[in-house]
């Protein structure tokens, strides 16, 4: 198995966490409240979970031109992106690719407990 097929797997364990913390809470409160409860129910299923990771931006000749802050890292390798929004938007998507593109990681998770309807996206770059 492949770099990607193990992230790929590895999202669809968080996916199903996660998908248990909005039949739990429903839509409606806020994303750091779905951050904290993710957190919570991965590391009860022994998984490593680190929150707000500084992701930095290099330009082409490694100068560092600025940070974002990466919602959650799982496992050391997994970045997951939480929204609580109406509905997903393309600057959703945008945000997480340019995550994979800056740390050349192959798949990452969006998930938007926001909506009434659980979204859960495996992106790949």
């Amino acid at each position: 198995m492949d770099c990607a097929d193990e992230l790929r797997e590895l999202a669809s364990k968080v996916g199903q966490i996660a998908y248990g913390v909005h039949e739990y809470f429903g839509n409606g409160l806020l994303e750091k409240v779905y951050e904290s409860a993710l957190e919570h129910r991965l590391v009860k299923a022994g998984f490593k979970v680190e929150r707000q990771q500084p992701l930095k931006v290099f330009d082409e000749d490694e100068y560092c031109v600025g940070d974002y802050f990466v919602d959650m890292l799982v496992n050391d390798r997994l970045i997951v992106e939480l929204k609580a929004v109406k509905t997903l938007a393309p600057e959703h998507f945008a945000q997480i690719l340019n995550y994979l593109k800056i740390t050349h990681s192959p798949v990452g998770l969006l998930i938007n407990f926001g909506s009434y309807k659980f979204e859960r996206r495996t992106i790949t770059a």
